[in-house]
């Protein structure tokens, strides 16, 4: 999958494409509050859990704690 900015229900689909879109979103953001060493180096980028989209370099640390969709 490309780097580059993914909108929160992008980026939970494509992790999740056969579940509904509040499925996949309530998942994806499991996995990143459960994920100590993802959540914080998140959270030292900038994130927060109210943003709607995620930048080119949070979505790299997530491929990097997840693995690509």
């Amino acid at each position: 999958m490309k780097i580059k900015a993914y909108s929160k229900s992008e980026l939970a689909r494509a992790y999740a494409p056969d579940i509904d879109i509040r499925s996949a979103l309530n998942r994806l953001s499991y996995w990143i509050r459960y994920n100590k060493k993802l959540s914080e180096e998140l959270h030292l980028d900038g994130y927060n859990r109210y943003q709607k989209v995620f930048t080119v370099r949070q979505v790299e640390i997530i491929f990097h704690y997840l693995g690509e969709p």
